[in-house]
């Protein structure tokens, strides 16, 4: 495998970015002030998500978590047959982190419900329009409820079956989803993600998707101490596998004390920045981890791939159900909206799709990726989307490695 150095954008790509844009009812990114006015160029309107394209990505989202995250379930749900529309939504505080992110597991099979956002008791518009288009269907598991609330005193449009989990703190929510997921239909997990709940948002936002992915409940401990909460929660479900991230954030009793409830299983690779991990770093040992039963495993072309904005943490439970469908992707994380952080760049030239020259094969029988980009030009720049799309282009082998190739078939 080769690693790819970030690269400029060339002015025929970036020509070509200025015309979709332009396509789109939108006119090429102009300077803006710092400071100055987001810019919503992929807002969800009234007919579905409205997205920018470019040959190996789509941008999903606008200015701020609701409307991102209302994206993401549209594009999910287009909502236009019963086949489109899921069985219920989530509706979450946007201020209760713990609750997004734990919520998560709840966008994977079977309850399949979208992660959306209210404002404290307030519910966005946007939030609003997307469940009326999306109309679920009811959880028949849950009794038929449509809206799972959980933190928010936000009202639901009227007429709509909801189930309401109190806002607490992070274990005792976290252990409530739990429960519910497993009434819902999901059975009792073998495997459950760990977090701590001390570490940076940013780097607890992979397990949004791996949660999504896999099924294994999101469940949070402290720097000190296994919480009575994640405990019980552990101890009913029986010895499951127990994967943490950010471990080297927990002190080693911690570690002890969850292995007296099941195997564990440390992400390596991860760690606070201040010990020489980063977001970026974190997100790519999520992706590339597996232990056969659990874990992405992606080391190789030919998947999904779903960019958020470190600065945006809400848009990783946001986009929770683009792991879970479609073309299933890891989360991976950008720590600027105008920079490719060099360990992503190297880990998409990695997997990079390629294809020989030798006779008989074209890059219409090889494998590629595809990238979900979450929210506008202040999360993630439309250069930057450029410079994504390139690292994504499946390409042909040149040289030695062609020549290897070639001898091989």
């Amino acid at each position: 495998m080769r690693a790819a150095r970030p690269r400029l954008l060339p002015a025929a790509l970036a020509l070509a970015v200025a015309a979709l844009l332009t396509g789109c009812g939108k006119s090429a990114p102009e300077p803006r002030p710092s400071g100055g006015p987001a810019r919503a160029l992929a807002p969800v309107a009234p007919q579905g998500a409205v997205s920018v394209a470019t040959r190996n990505t789509t941008r999903l989202g606008g200015p701020d978590a609701a409307t991102d995250a209302a994206a993401v379930a549209r594009a999910v749900y287009p909502g236009l047959t019963s086949a489109s529309r899921p069985a219920a939504v989530v509706l979450v505080d946007e201020r209760d982190w713990p609750a997004a992110l734990a919520a998560s597991v709840l966008a994977g099979a079977p309850t399949g419900a979208p992660v959306l956002y209210s404002e404290g008791s307030t519910l966005p518009a946007v939030t609003r329009q997307t469940m009326e288009a999306l109309h679920p269907l009811g959880a028949a598991a849950l009794g038929g409820v449509q809206v799972i609330r959980i933190g928010t005193s936000a009202t639901p449009p009227d007429g709509y079956l909801t189930r309401s989990l109190p806002a607490a703190g992070p274990a005792v929510t976290a252990a409530a989803i739990q429960r519910l997921a497993q009434r819902a239909g999901a059975g009792a997990p073998r495997q459950v993600i760990v977090v701590p709940a001390n570490a940076p948002r940013a780097l607890q936002m992979p397990a949004a998707g791996l949660s999504a992915e896999s099924g294994a409940p999101i469940l949070f401990v402290t720097r000190a101490r296994v919480p009575a909460p994640t405990a019980a929660a552990l101890a009913r479900l029986h010895r499951p596998s127990i994967y943490v991230i950010d471990s080297s954030l927990l002190g080693r009793l911690v570690l002890s004390e969850l292995g007296r409830f099941g195997p564990v299983t440390e992400i390596t690779g991860t760690g606070a920045p201040a010990e020489g991990g980063s977001p970026a770093a974190n997100a790519i040992a999520v992706a590339r981890f597996t232990d056969g039963t659990l874990g992405w495993g992606v080391k190789e072309p030919g998947h999904g791939l779903v960019f958020v904005n470190s600065a945006r943490p809400l848009d990783a439970p946001a986009s929770a159900p683009l792991s879970a469908t479609g073309d299933y992707g890891p989360l991976l994380v950008l720590e600027s909206a105008t920079r490719i952080p060099p360990a992503l760049a190297t880990y998409l030239g990695d997997i990079q799709p390629a294809y020989t020259a030798a006779p008989n094969f074209r890059p219409v029988r090889g494998v590629y990726n595809h990238g979900w980009l979450i929210g506008d030009e202040r999360a993630i720049s439309a250069v930057t989307q450029a410079e994504i799309d390139s690292l994504l282009q499946i390409s042909p082998r040149k040289g030695s490695e062609e020549a290897a190739v070639t001898q091989s078939e």
